[in-house]
């Protein structure tokens, strides 16, 4: 097995970017997140309720993150001083305001009231405790530092469907290839260029796969969650990829060698 693509999204729930390479840090991926858009009440916006997000792209620049929305132009976040309390599911975190002038295109976009805020160094926002017992931290992602898919899996799902669907759809940070489809089912922990992933949790998929990449609607037949459904169905909700944390910093790229480890996460059983 080997590292077949890997993904970072500088800002949740816009689109993400492809890359060759990327760091493993404290949070994750290095940049993975520490962004995010909330509403008035200061709670989490994503493309499930809102699928246009989708179409606005991101791109790294010299230190910085920036934004392309639609209609309105190339925006830098910059992170302010103006501290807030802000939703991701369950958690109330600490954060900063971005600047006006993208979180004032964002609203004009969305048609609501909108603002960009991003999660500074000290703050530390717990991975899912019922899962991971350790106390490990995570950004503005779901639940979880990482999200590991088998590229077979996608390629066997693809092959029920009248048409196939990307794998942006699903969000991935590092994207395996070599297995056999599901395989990762029984996956423990993976190693790649030293750095254990520990996998935790499958990751149950919601409405937000069923959205259009590229032109940020979503799909009125539900594909392809309704097909997951009729197969990949668990406790654990409608399952594709399998979340992880990682064990240690370090780099990882395209091509490196994935095999598998021991487990060194400490899992409620």
């Amino acid at each position: 097995m080997q590292v077949h693509s890997l993904y970072v999204y500088p800002v949740k729930s816009l689109a993400g970017i492809q890359v060759s390479s990327f760091r493993m840090d404290d949070f994750g991926p290095a940049r993975d997140r520490r962004w995010m858009i909330v509403d008035a009440d200061r709670q989490f916006v994503t493309q499930r309720s809102n699928p246009e997000l989708a179409r606005i792209g991101t791109r790294l620049e010299e230190g910085r993150v920036m934004v392309d929305i639609p209609g309105e132009g190339e925006f830098s976040l910059v992170a302010g001083s103006e501290e807030c309390r802000v939703r991701v599911w369950r958690d109330w975190t600490k954060a900063v305001y971005g600047g006006n002038e993208a979180s004032d295109a964002l609203s004009r976009y969305c048609g609501e009231t909108f603002r960009f805020v991003f999660m500074p160094d000290e703050t530390f926002r717990r991975v899912d405790a019922s899962r991971v017992t350790e106390y490990r931290r995570v950004s503005f992602a779901d639940g979880f530092p990482l999200l590991i898919i088998n590229l077979a899996s996608l390629e066997e799902l693809n092959s029920r469907l009248q048409t196939a669907v990307e794998m942006r759809r699903f969000r991935p940070n590092i994207v395996v290839e070599g297995a056999a489809p599901w395989e990762e089912d029984e996956w423990k922990a993976l190693s790649v260029n030293n750095i254990v992933f520990s996998l935790v949790k499958p990751c149950s998929r919601c409405v937000m796969t069923t959205v259009d990449p590229d032109r940020g609607v979503k799909a009125p037949d539900l594909q392809p969650l309704r097909e997951l459904g009729t197969y990949r169905r668990t406790a654990d909700g409608v399952i594709f990829g399998m979340n992880a944390v990682h064990e240690s910093a370090g780099e990882i790229r395209v091509g490196s060698p994935v095999t598998f480890a021991t487990t060194v996460t400490t899992e409620n059983q």
